[in-house]
């Protein structure tokens, strides 16, 4: 704890804007939220004493299984695959696209507390941004219409939101933040791509990118989102226990 608070001490205004972004987003799930109550004629609370128990609970869960990483044979072994995701998107379908921000933000915060920031918080933030590409756009999708059809495009519309969204953003700003930090020509990072990926160009960040990032985000998010309509129905009735559907 005492290595994670000098971290942030010295990290200050990096970590201001981590927490600006994460309210950002929280107040664009919010309202979108409501307008999706007020599309279904549902008004309820957007949290109760239920739905922070479960927020709470989907978070551990979720911190958990981001502990367990696998490697990928097309990408760095700085690249690693985790479901992290399936608790949160699960929740986020029962409780509300501000939940699943919440969920994703409480998931970052117990990992910084377990395990600290070897990436002055910069893999903890793309892994908060990335996370709410593939959960924020599902959930508020899911939101306004709540059946099988919706549900089915909500994960497809989320997992090609966040595989676009997390290969630019790795290419924008990931990996020369990482280049940077390390004190390493963005080549030498590039050059780990192409060592274990022949499709990749050496050199190009976009082929990097795109052969490395790209298949890992199409696969994590078709892995989560077909997990979750698979389980979510059966497990609905006991996630909507005690509130309006």
């Amino acid at each position: 704890m005492k290595e994670l608070f000098n971290n942030v001490v010295e990290n200050a205004l990096y970590v201001a804007s981590f927490f600006a972004i994460i309210v950002l987003l929280f107040v664009i799930a919010l309202l979108l939220e409501k307008a999706g109550q007020k599309v279904r004629g549902v008004k309820e609370p957007i949290f109760h004493t239920r739905k922070v128990a479960m927020i709470g609970m989907f978070s551990a869960i979720s911190t958990i299984l981001m502990l367990f990483e696998f490697p990928l044979p097309f990408a760095p072994s700085f690249y690693e695959l985790d479901f992290s995701e399936l608790p949160i998107l699960i929740g986020s379908f029962a409780y509300g696209p501000a939940a699943g921000v919440m969920m994703e933000f409480i998931k970052i915060l117990l990992k910084l507390c377990i395990k600290g920031t070897s990436t002055a918080f910069v893999g903890d933030l793309a892994n908060f941004v990335v996370g709410c590409s593939l959960v924020l756009p599902a959930s508020v999708i899911y939101a306004f219409r709540k059946n099988k059809i919706t549900a089915i495009i909500a994960c497809i519309v989320g997992t090609l939101i966040m595989t676009v969204f997390g290969t630019a953003f790795n290419a924008i700003y990931l990996l020369p933040a990482f280049a940077e930090m390390y004190h390493m020509p963005l080549d030498t990072i590039l050059s780990m791509g192409s060592k274990v990926n022949p499709l990749m160009t050496e050199g190009s960040i976009v082929s990097f990118v795109v052969v490395c990032v790209a298949p890992m985000n199409l696969i994590k998010g078709t892995s989560v989102s077909l997990v979750t309509l698979l389980i979510y129905k059966p497990l609905s009735p006991i996630l909507k226990a005690g509130r309006q559907a």
